[in-house]
């Protein structure tokens, strides 16, 4: 039976049964009414079977098929170390409890049919794990501990509620304390644990890297490239040839930088800035990696497997291999490069008022660093001055337009989160000598707002086109979140307009204003930072909430992610006239699932890069048991409540610490209350801890007030 064919004996069989003059029968006696030929019987039962299994019917106590009472749906099965669970159903609202007793053996990431329970008045909906439809999990990471005639792995996840157990003669050698990639072969039951073979061994426990490698594992992330995609990046060319640059516009005399981290390699974004009268005239280069990358070429489908670079604590895991990412694609100083152009001329006010979009040929003539950029603009390091004295005028005229720039963006509502991102610093075992927050200063500023300029220009020239595209969407918020926040921010007398319509990214703009510099700063801002939706890539322009404009994409890193690849592949077909029908059906085709996937592998590498974090974080701290900190409360619930230090590390105050009272959670207000003496605890409040104890497992560190 083809997938249409199914559909339609489904509809058919369901039809028959829903009908009001339907009296419940078995299989053989449906197969007889309506006249199904013995060598289709077979798969009568099986559109039954399945038609059971969605739960669409039931079979009674008597063997006959009757249409379902109960309200069945099917999700996603997220388990918590505790035994219960949680299902997530596309286009319900909020998730529905399953309680230990009914997870019917599911497993953490299983895909699965519950029924749900008769709702009890205001609660969260609860149900049972009816069916289990796909396993989630076929691979699991862990720690082996040998035992008498076999061996066991304790899952890193603590989501994954029991050990595995691993017969001796599978278990490829492994000794207490390793830590291992086992697959699954019996998921076990209720009385029986999950059984499996070990197929790696990441390495010891106590072993430099050991601990990274196995989160690599775990969001099961790339680190090898197969051997055709880097014979195919060894073949590419080491060096652009006149025939490159045939038909491209050469503008290698222009005065061009590059402006990144001290220790990056690949240099995709090149700046060059002129002015003419009122007018900037400013120029976005971008690495042509598509020009090496070929659609449908190994190095291509490896690209869009992994669709973006991961960046680890102590490791970067590429999308595209080195021999490209740091050499032909990365615009190296003094070294001829092709590239995607965007230039923009711009008045005072920060308008684009003309934009051209060119294949070119350039040559960076400095590579700066942000750090070097910042001393010349802020520090006027005398040094730095006399050594880039040439250049000096065209970063203090970019300092000019990136505060035009912002101004503008500003103006129309555009939010901007500053929150300090983490710079851990490891020494070569890979221990964590120190954290500390990493600030941005002009110079990555200045970089940002051009960036985004060029994001701009190119999703909006692209959107009036018509042309299939890929877009970088940012939802409006929930309206209930937002409510939420307007409520809780009157607290501390503040106000947002929250009509009925939909928010207006410069009411929260205006928010983020009021509260600049004031105590309850940070808590406010990441309560409104929580009430926002993620980005996403889209193939419709729905516009970026939080950059307060209705056209925006990526356009500007092609060497980390796929989505900017895949619109250079885009932009170059159409500049070249290359876009008929053929082409255009083609991207119409493809696209949504290249947005789809792109987005769920942001997700993912941004949970690893999480995660990886917290872990250094609680190793830190390790080395810090017993001492005091001040920090700020960042959060609170009904367990305790967060503390975050200056220095980014964020650890849990357990409620049952708190002995000096009993202590009340209050939701609407973020804070804990004491009974008998009112002491109360609330958001952005500062607080000196002492670090009572971490668990690198859990990736948890816990404070005590001190």
């Amino acid at each position: 039976m083809n997938k249409e064919q199914l559909e339609k004996r489904k509809k058919t069989i369901y039809d028959f049964i829903c009908d009001e003059l339907y009296v419940p029968m078995k299989a053989k006696e449906i197969a007889m009414i309506l006249s199904v030929p013995k060598e289709e019987r077979e798969s009568l039962r099986e559109v039954l079977e399945i038609l059971v299994s969605e739960g669409k019917i039931e079979i009674s106590k008597k063997g006959k098929y009757v249409k379902a009472e109960k309200k069945y749906l099917s999700g996603t099965f997220t388990a918590n170390q505790k035994g219960f669970g949680f299902v997530t159903v596309e286009g319900e609202e909020e998730d529905i409890f399953i309680s230990p007793e009914d997870t019917g053996g599911a497993l953490h990431l299983d895909e699965v049919t519950i029924s749900l329970f008769p709702a009890s008045g205001g609660k969260r909906r609860e149900g049972k794990v009816e069916k289990i439809l796909k396993r989630g999990l076929t691979k699991v990471v862990g720690t082996y501990e040998p035992s008498k005639n076999f061996g066991f792995v304790v899952p890193d996840d603590p989501k994954i509620g029991s050990d595995i157990f691993v017969p001796v003669e599978r278990s490829k050698g492994a000794v207490s304390g390793h830590k291992v990639v086992v697959e699954i072969t019996d998921y076990g039951s209720r009385d029986k644990k999950p059984e499996g073979k070990v197929v790696e061994i990441i390495g010891h426990i106590n072993d430099p890297g050991t601990d990274i490698l196995s989160l690599v594992r775990a969001y099961d992330l790339p680190m090898e490239f197969p051997q055709k995609v880097l014979n195919q990046a060894e073949r590419v060319a080491k060096e652009v040839t006149q025939a490159d640059m045939a038909g491209r516009m050469d503008i290698r005399d222009w005065q061009m930088v590059t402006i990144d981290g001290e220790d990056a390699k690949d240099l995709d974004d090149a700046i060059t800035l002129t002015k003419e009268g009122d007018a900037y005239i400013l120029g976005v280069h971008i690495a042509d990696v598509t020009n090496y990358v070929q659609e449908h070429s190994a190095l291509d489908v490896e690209a869009l497997k992994r669709g973006t670079s991961v960046y680890l604590v102590d490791r970067v895991i590429p999308m595209l291999p080195h021999a490209l990412s740091n050499g032909i694609c990365s615009l190296n100083q003094g070294e001829n490069r092709l590239a995607l152009s965007c230039i923009m001329t711009i008045d005072e006010k920060g308008r684009v008022i003309d934009h051209k979009i060119s294949e070119t040929v350039v040559q960076v003539d400095r590579r700066m660093s942000y750090t070097n950029v910042k001393k010349i603009l802020v520090d006027k390091d005398e040094a730095l001055l006399k050594e880039y004295e040439d250049f000096v005028p065209m970063f203090q005229m970019m300092e000019e337009l990136a505060a035009i720039l912002r101004k503008k963006r500003m103006k129309r509502g555009s939010v901007d989160f500053d929150f300090p991102e983490t710079k851990i610093i490891l020494d070569k075992n890979g221990h964590p000598q120190e954290i500390k927050p990493y600030e941005r200063n002009v110079a990555t500023k200045i970089i940002e707002d051009f960036m985004l300029i060029a994001n701009e220009t190119v999703a909006e020239d692209f959107f009036w086109q018509q042309i299939p595209f890929v877009f970088r969407s940012h939802d409006t918020p929930d309206q209930e979140k937002i409510r939420k926040l307007a409520a809780f921010i009157n607290n501390f007398g503040y106000s947002m307009h929250v009509g009925q319509e939909e928010v207006h990214p410069k009411e929260l703009q205006k928010l983020l204003g009021k509260i600049e510099g004031s105590p309850e700063e940070p808590l406010i801002s990441r309560l409104t930072l929580r009430s926002m939706k993620q980005a996403k890539y889209t193939t419709m322009s729905i516009g970026h909430f939080g950059l307060a404009t209705s056209y925006y994409c990526h356009f500007t890193s092609p060497i980390r992610r796929y989505p900017d690849l895949q619109i250079h592949r885009i932009i170059k077909e159409s500049l070249r006239g290359k876009m008929g029908d053929k082409r255009l059906s083609h991207y119409e085709k493809i696209l949504p699932e290249v947005a789809k996937h792109s987005s769920e592998m942001e997700r993912r590498a941004d949970e690893a890069e999480r995660e990886t974090e917290k872990m250094k974080k609680v190793e830190y701290m390790e080395g810090h048991i017993g001492e005091i900190f001040e920090g700020v409360i960042s959060g609170v619930t009904a367990w305790g409540m967060y503390v975050e230090l200056p220095n980014t590390i964020e650890g849990l105050v357990h409620i049952t610490s708190l002995d000096d009272d009993y202590y009340v959670y209050y939701e609407s207000s973020y804070e804990l209350v004491g009974e008998a003496k009112n002491k109360h605890y609330k958001l952005g409040q500062k607080v000196s801890v002492k670090v009572e104890s971490t668990d690198k497992l859990l990736r948890t560190i816990n404070f005590v007030l001190a």
